[in-house]
């Protein structure tokens, strides 16, 4: 049985570092903040990271998680198109932070909440481009490769070239890639997400998002 904690407002500097899920920054999160959905003591005591997140214990890896964003970022990759793939690999994985988090800034994009809400539903939906589509689909096949023998099928790929060149396919591999090592990291780790995600949400101009 966890032991049942009060929620502190404010916490020391010697507080523990929580992840952002993809997103490349950190929290002071020992304990998260006040909980309003919870029901009752006991449910915002269980709903605590395990441990403090390896991205921030383990040395250098915060560091090398950094460096690979800046790569993807320099491959040309739309930032509009890797927010929805991050966002769909993170409903897949079941990572909270991520779900969160790049939804968040989908929003903050000037996204509407059509396309942010159907992004687990794309293929029924009439609201995404046929290139947005074909990364979709490589994030889905390259997230899921234990679902069939080919993890990656032919027609998936050559359908992702039609639409982009070899950098921003190499950028879109790497993408996935990441998001997918940060949804593992905050999954096995049980990192909570809140509202404190806002604050460190990637936010760029709608002409970059576009």
């Amino acid at each position: 049985m966890h032991r049942i904690r009060a929620i502190a407002a404010t916490r020391s500097s010697s507080a523990r570092m929580g992840v952002l899920g993809g997103g490349h920054v950190s929290r002071p999160a020992g304990v998260m903040e006040s909980n309003p959905y919870a029901t009752d003591a006991l449910e915002i005591d269980t709903m605590q990271p395990r441990i403090q997140s390896p991205a921030i214990t383990v040395r250098g890896a915060m560091n090398a998680l950094h460096r690979l964003s800046g790569a993807i970022d320099a491959a040309g990759v739309p930032v509009t198109t890797r927010f929805l793939l991050e966002l769909r690999a993170s409903q897949i994985n079941g990572c909270a932070v991520c779900v969160d988090m790049h939804a968040r800034e989908l929003k903050a994009a000037g996204e509407p909440d059509e396309r942010i809400n159907a992004v687990a539903v794309w293929r029924e939906t009439p609201y995404f481009t046929d290139a947005e589509r074909a990364a979709l689909a490589l994030t889905e096949a390259a997230t899921r490769i234990a679902d069939r023998p080919d993890a990656v099928p032919d027609e998936v790929w050559d359908e992702a070239a039609r639409h982009y060149d070899e950098a921003q396919l190499g950028g879109l591999v790497l993408a996935i890639a990441g998001i997918n090592a940060w949804n593992r990291i905050n999954a096995a780790t049980r990192q909570i997400t809140g509202p404190w995600v806002e604050q460190f949400i990637r936010k760029e101009p709608a002409a970059q998002a576009a």
